[in-house]
């Protein structure tokens, strides 16, 4: 039966459409032949944020433990309570498959998330600049 939003059934289409939005922004690229989840939450209000965070999850944990080099672009997105609580959940959910994370326009979190999010999930979030200089700290052995 298809999903229900705001009592409007929507259609098979529009359901794949929102699926295939999501993973988009969650994907594999990669740099010097090794393997990047993107988390492209670039250009997010603040509802995308949380349900990007919340997809995360479903593809980390695919992966063997300790594998993921991660790289979350969040350049010009937005925030609310909700979107910060999904990242929290998540930063704790994923934790024992992430071998690296990067950051980059993370300049937008208030201070006292970053610091609440990494106290909170016990794990370092490396910040940078450009994308570029994550990728090459990522793949860094």
């Amino acid at each position: 039966m298809p999903e229900r939003r705001h009592g409007r059934r929507l259609s098979v289409k529009t359901i794949h459409r929102k699926f295939h939005a999501v993973h988009e922004r969650i994907r594999f690229i990669s740099h010097q032949k090794k393997q990047i989840l993107l988390v492209d939450l670039s250009g997010c209000s603040a509802v995308e944020v949380e349900k990007l965070a919340r997809a995360v999850p479903d593809t980390v944990t695919a992966q063997p433990r300790g594998s993921i080099l991660l790289l979350a672009d969040f350049t010009g997105a937005l925030f609310d309570h909700e979107a910060l609580r999904a990242m929290k959940e998540s930063a704790v959910f994923d934790k024992p498959y992430i071998k690296k994370s990067a950051w980059v326009g993370a300049e937008n979190f208030p201070p006292v998330f970053e610091r609440n999010l990494k106290a909170f999930s016990r794990r370092e979030f490396t910040t940078f600049r450009t994308r570029q200089e994550a990728l090459d700290w990522l793949v860094e052995d």
